[in-house]
């Protein structure tokens, strides 16, 4: 399965990090159906097809993700969006 790494640095604190990934976490359920659930620093999000972390520490976001067979031909547009939203919200 593909799979999508990505770090970002940041330089806000934590609680505003993970704030921010609250913000987009409801977005991805309002327009993807994608739940997340924290552990930690750390959301935990999935649906059929997905799943993955994000995981906010004092200086960096990391982003995990597994796509499923259905997403794996689109991976780079995902990869893509991904990458925009977090220079939107981290850059």
């Amino acid at each position: 399965m593909p799979k999508i790494d990505i770090r970002r640095p940041h330089q806000l604190s934590i609680a505003e990090a993970r704030a921010v990934v609250d913000q987009v976490a409801a977005r991805m359920h309002e327009k993807l159906g994608i739940d997340g659930q924290w552990q930690g620093d750390t959301l935990r999000f999935s649906r059929p097809g997905v799943s993955g972390t994000i995981a906010v520490s004092s200086d960096a976001i990391q982003v995990n993700a597994e796509l499923g067979l259905m997403l794996s031909p689109l991976k780079g547009m995902v990869e893509q969006e991904i990458r925009r939203k977090l220079d939107e919200h981290f850059a």
